[in-house]
């Protein structure tokens, strides 16, 4: 009798939040409470500007944030803020979706006891966790409701044990419960006792502190943020970044762009079995050049942006390859002249100079270019 092969194991995620962290992270949460807002649209905001200008009581967004959040009434939501005396928000509703935007919100600055009181990694961490609660995949196409109850209760949720739904849960993201139930954010939903489900229980807020690495309990160096790294980027590349993060033809998920573009560049080796496999490629998909250009071309005036090494793979039928072989294929169209693209930037392949019309590569045989 064959054995029975052992299940894979999948590693958890890692946890977003320390103890400490996760409290901060119920303070935002608290402080939201404290506004009289209503509506989940306009609270949701609220917590991203919140959270935003936790430090000095001004936070910068653009009107790509606002997009991003995919409010059912945009327009409503930041005026709803007004009342609060938060001003500069109203900027947010032009067409220039790039331009940060200054958000100044006097009761988070100017005091010796501020409201919100995060160190500089301490807000950066909860913003990075906001921002992956807000985007996790059972919610990230919920309504504002949804995904403002996320926050509660992931925030509020211990690991492994039943947590109890906040006193100030917001009377909207009461009723969205059982959506988060059904669409797999909780495992389990009884009265005022919840369970997170396995796929977020990394998002917990109220994990023990023994479970706490070394290394996140006294962060050595602080890792930006999403929000963050796309306050720091050029007007050019957040413009692209946005393009890419609010393409409704691809809809990547946050995390997946945000660790596409913040991963940093690591020389490729490629070890011999790699130069194998691509010279079993060539022989298999010769000639294919000038139909990667011609996919890019066009995948660009659709999406906006180039597509992804592994989208451009996919697309032209390139069937099962390594993520190394598929970086050595692109590689190599490149130096060939078929595709450039602005390295290490992900998402910028597009045609290259022998794709132009009339270009002495493209005209050549393709065994002559070999040569």
């Amino acid at each position: 009798m064959s054995p029975v092969p052992a299940a894979p194991v999948v590693k958890p995620n890692p946890f977003l939040l320390t103890p400490r962290q996760g409290e901060a992270a119920r303070a935002l949460l608290a402080y939201l409470g404290s506004l009289p807002l209503r509506g989940a649209d306009a609270q949701l905001l609220a917590v991203v500007v919140a959270i935003r200008a936790a430090r000095g009581g001004i936070g910068n967004l653009t009107g790509q944030d606002v997009r991003s959040l995919r409010l059912a009434d945009p327009e409503a939501a930041v005026v709803a803020l007004a009342p609060l005396g938060w001003q500069g928000q109203e900027a947010l509703l032009g067409g220039d979706l790039v331009t940060p935007v200054k958000v100044t919100v006097p009761d988070l600055g100017g005091s010796q006891e501020p409201r919100l009181p995060f160190g500089k990694v301490m807000r950066s961490r909860v913003s990075g966790w906001t921002t992956r609660t807000l985007a996790s995949k059972p919610v990230r196409k919920t309504s504002s409701a949804s995904r403002l109850a996320a926050l509660f209760l992931a925030a509020h949720g211990p690991v492994d044990a039943y947590g109890t739904v906040p006193a100030h849960l917001p009377d909207d993201c009461r009723a969205a419960l059982p959506e988060l139930l059904a669409k797999g954010f909780l495992r389990e939903l009884d009265g005022s006792r919840y369970l997170l489900a396995d796929a977020v229980r990394h998002l917990s807020g109220t994990r023990p502190p023994s479970d706490t690495p070394p290394a996140v309990r006294e962060p050595e160096e602080e890792q930006p943020s999403w929000d963050e790294w796309k306050d720091r980027a050029s007007v050019a590349l957040r413009r692209h970044v946005e393009a890419v993060e609010g393409c409704p033809e691809c809809s990547l998920s946050t995390a997946r762009v945000s660790e596409a573009f913040m991963r940093k560049a690591v020389p490729a080796q490629f070890q011999e079995k790699v130069r194998t496999a691509y010279g079993a490629w060539v022989a298999r998909y010769p000639d294919q050049g000038p139909l990667a250009a011609e996919f890019a071309a066009a995948f660009r005036a659709e999406h906006g942006h180039g597509p992804s090494v592994k989208q451009l793979c996919k697309a032209l039928g390139w069937g099962k390859m390594s993520r190394e072989l598929r970086i050595h294929v692109i590689r190599r169209l490149i130096a060939e002249g078929w595709l450039t693209n602005t390295e290490p930037v992900p998402w910028t392949l597009r045609p290259g100079k022998a794709a132009r019309p009339g270009a002495p590569s493209a005209a050549a045989p393709a065994a002559v270019r070999r040569r």
